[in-house]
């Protein structure tokens, strides 16, 4: 839905600076946009892309206001990426569902729902399950037995809630993302390696969000949580009793080994692993890769492997840099000492 730059500055309580009729239909970066899109400038690291950028308009914090390179038309507000999140969602509006159950998807015995619900192509609900107000199941997303969705939660194509598991309200579930199945827990008898049965639940809270092809294993006894506003990325694997907090990051390829807690405003980055039954406490953040196979505290900010202090591996990888030329050096001495 194309806006005018006057459109885009009332919509997000800015200062225009420039045309107010110049019409844009889209967003692009800096340094691809052409006359027709809004580009976003927030950092310093950016500017280069400024001087040479076609973009029709861009979004601009205060201390860019002034600058003379660049397009004309500017729009000032103290936060560019909330302000570029209030015109993305005006510009592309997400489709309205379709409500209502699609002639082919097929809806247990005793499922109820409250309120309007849309059900896709060959989507499957469960016995027994109860949907809240405004829930999307989309095309070919099965819903299990006895599962409980909060009101406004989607479930995407082909994700797969298990049996029992218990969403809160505004939960998004995308494609492929798999909640509530059997964890990996098994007992050797002899030489034979047997399944234990896993009888615990998987509960979301409100406002959680599971990525792409994401999978959450239900609790062996106790129930799985992820905790109120915690955000979960594409292929991130969470086993059985790991207890997530609130409002946590957890980035791509992640893995969490079962029993572990994570507490509340945890970050943890791309591909870090955990160890089983351990706790990494309020605020800490796990580096890309760190592997932890201890406890962290609360706050604390850790890296490498085993993870540790991200200060003190930054110091011991700018000391092994610095000893390379001693032991070039020290290679050439012992090589002609071998060699006179």
């Amino acid at each position: 839905m194309p806006l005018t730059a006057g459109a885009v500055a009332r919509l997000v309580h800015g200062e225009l600076i420039g045309l107010e009729h110049v019409e844009l239909v889209g967003v692009a970066p800096l340094d691809r946009a052409g006359p027709g899109q809004l580009a976003f400038l927030a950092s310093s690291r950016h500017l280069s892309y400024l001087r040479g950028s076609g973009a029709g308009a861009v979004l601009m914090t205060p201390e860019f206001r002034a600058l003379a390179a660049g397009p004309a038309t500017r729009i000032v507000v103290p936060d560019a990426h909330r302000a570029l999140r209030a015109v993305m969602a005006a510009m592309y509006p997400e489709p309205s569902p379709v409500w209502g159950v699609h002639p082919s998807a097929r809806v247990g015995r005793g499922t109820r729902w409250e309120g309007r619900i849309a059900v896709g192509p060959q989507a499957t609900i469960g016995a027994g399950v109860l949907l809240g107000a405004d829930c999307v199941v989309a095309g070919g997303a099965v819903v299990g037995d006895g599962v409980r969705l909060g009101s406004r939660c989607r479930v995407s194509e082909h994700a797969v809630l298990h049996a029992g598991t218990a969403v809160g309200d505004r939960v998004v579930i995308h494609a492929g993302a798999r909640v509530g199945g059997q964890g990996f827990r098994f007992t050797t008898t002899g030489n034979r390696a047997e399944r234990l049965p896993h009888v615990g639940r998987c509960v979301l809270g409100d406002d959680v969000e599971v990525g792409a092809n994401a999978t959450i294993d239900r609790g062996s006894v106790g129930d799985t949580v992820v905790g109120a506003g915690t955000k979960i990325d594409n292929l991130v694997q969470v086993a059985h009793n790991v207890r997530i907090g609130s409002r946590c990051v957890i980035m791509a390829q992640v893995g969490i080994a079962g029993s572990t807690v994570i507490e509340d405003d945890v970050i943890l980055a791309g591909q870090a692993g955990l160890a089983g039954h351990l706790t990494v406490h309020q605020g800490a953040r796990v580096a890309a890769q760190g592997g932890v196979i201890g406890d962290v505290p609360a706050g604390a900010t850790v890296s490498g492997y085993p993870a540790r202090n991200h200060r003190d591996v930054l110091r011991q990888s700018a000391a092994l840099r610095r000893l390379t030329p001693l032991v070039q050096r020290l290679e050439r001495i012992a090589h002609h000492d071998a060699n006179p």
